[in-house]
């Protein structure tokens, strides 16, 4: 592993998709499993396929209230063909075989009498007294849900890899199912460093802030599904991050601040000495200061041949977000079991003027507003990277292409939205 100045010649810059090929590259799921009942499921990561044990629906079942016949009844009739009513099915029930030449009163999901094919609503229904009068127009299969129509037997209904969400809970108890076979949780380490950093709360001495990435970093890694152990603040003091980060035990360590290349910035250094950094320094704007590396020392469990993974972020708010968005959840997706999966992007119209080189992939806080028939984003709040309101007034991140010189009003522009994101 290289040592924390030697990984990159100086001047040289690693792209976002290589930085993100080689993290991914780097590491490996955990490999706990644990059985959850459904109740529980839900936000955990499916390490077993689910194979569907029956189809769905298992019977063919009516759609509709309604009537049920067989459509070859009317086929060929120029006028309504009078069905006697022979019969009712409610949910649940097991029904007799449709008598030839008849129809059956029925419910919504329940099961098609043998011999029926078609359900005539009941809102197009026409009776006289105890004869339907069925139309000739009828459709055949009209308001039927045919066996296996949702999931057919013996398929896989849930790839093993996926974050349950709870419509995936809800196949997996409509398949019988009473257990799932889940990821155990990721243990995220987290670390904020700094002198000037104090905890939420606390007093603030001359030149002192409040620790905004801890808290924002923790309900990220949260709302990806992780324990959290959090190591508290250190500050710029080689033998205390030294001892920090020694002490630690998890699956990941996640640190923000101290990796840039200040004198007062030792992470990287101390990460050197204590396994190796595999990269240092992004095309990413903001974001560029960004360590990933290993830790090896006997009071570490790693997941990863005896080694944890770490990943450090810049210190500013903004830019420790965008780290994390476009290499940090990936990560956790990967060491998680997930399939990784990006974030979803829209194309829309720029709002806004930008000027900026090319060379590096920028991220931008906008809103979104319809305009028209398009959807516009505007640039939203301060644009530091060390501005929150900006953050929290966003709806989405443009992300602008390495390559791209610059933006203007009626550009098209892609976004992440942020809703559901974490």
């Amino acid at each position: 592993m290289p040592g924390a100045d030697d990984c990159y010649p100086s001047d040289t810059l690693l792209s976002v998709d290589q930085a993100r090929a080689r993290l991914l590259d780097a590491v490996r799921p955990v490999t706990g499993v644990e059985a959850v009942a459904l109740d529980a499921a839900d936000g955990r990561v499916l390490a077993q396929d689910v194979v569907a044990a029956h189809s769905l629906p298992p019977f063919a079942q009516a759609a509709m209230d309604g009537y049920a016949l067989d459509h070859h009844a009317v086929v060929g009739a120029v006028a309504p063909v009078r069905l006697p009513l022979s019969g009712r099915v409610a949910a649940g029930d097991a029904p007799v075989p449709l008598a030839p030449g008849t129809a059956v009163r029925i419910f919504t999901g329940a099961p098609l009498p043998e011999g029926a094919d078609t359900v005539l609503m009941q809102e197009d229904a026409a009776l006289d007294g105890d004869v339907l009068l069925a139309p000739a127009d009828l459709a055949p299969g009209r308001h039927c849900r045919a066996v296996g129509e949702d999931i057919a037997a013996g398929v896989v209904a849930l790839a093993a890899g996926r974050r349950l969400s709870p419509a995936a809970v809800a196949l997996a108890a409509a398949l019988g199912e009473r257990t799932l076979a889940v990821r155990a949780p990721l243990t995220v380490a987290l670390l904020s460093t700094g002198n000037e950093v104090r905890p939420a709360g606390a007093p603030l001495p001359p030149g002192a802030i409040h620790d905004a990435n801890g808290p924002l970093l923790a309900a990220m890694l949260r709302r990806l599904g992780c324990r959290v152990v959090r190591a508290g603040i250190v500050g710029d003091n080689r033998d205390a991050l030294r001892a920090t980060l020694s002490g630690l035990k998890a699956d990941l360590i996640l640190s923000s601040g101290g990796v840039s290349a200040g004198e007062e910035d030792h992470v990287k250094a101390v990460v050197a000495d204590l396994g190796g950094i595999d990269f240092w320094r992004l095309a990413l704007k903001p974001g560029k200061p960004l360590a990933f590396g290993y830790l090896r020392d006997g009071h570490i469990r790693g997941a990863h041949g005896g080694a944890t993974p770490f990943l450090g972020l810049p210190g500013n708010p903004f830019a420790a977000f965008v780290a994390f968005l476009v290499l940090g959840r990936p990560l956790v997706q990967h060491l998680a079991g997930e399939s990784v999966t990006d974030p979803p992007r829209i194309t829309v119209r720029c709002g806004f003027s930008h000027a900026r080189a090319p060379g590096k992939r920028e991220y931008l806080r906008v809103v979104l507003r319809p305009q028209g028939r398009e959807t516009v984003a505007h640039q939203v709040g301060a644009g530091g990277s060390a501005a929150l309101s900006s953050l929290v007034q966003a709806d989405a991140v443009a992300e602008v292409e390495d390559a791209r010189d610059g933006l203007r009003p009626g550009d098209p522009l892609t976004v992440i939205p942020l809703h559901g994101l974490f």
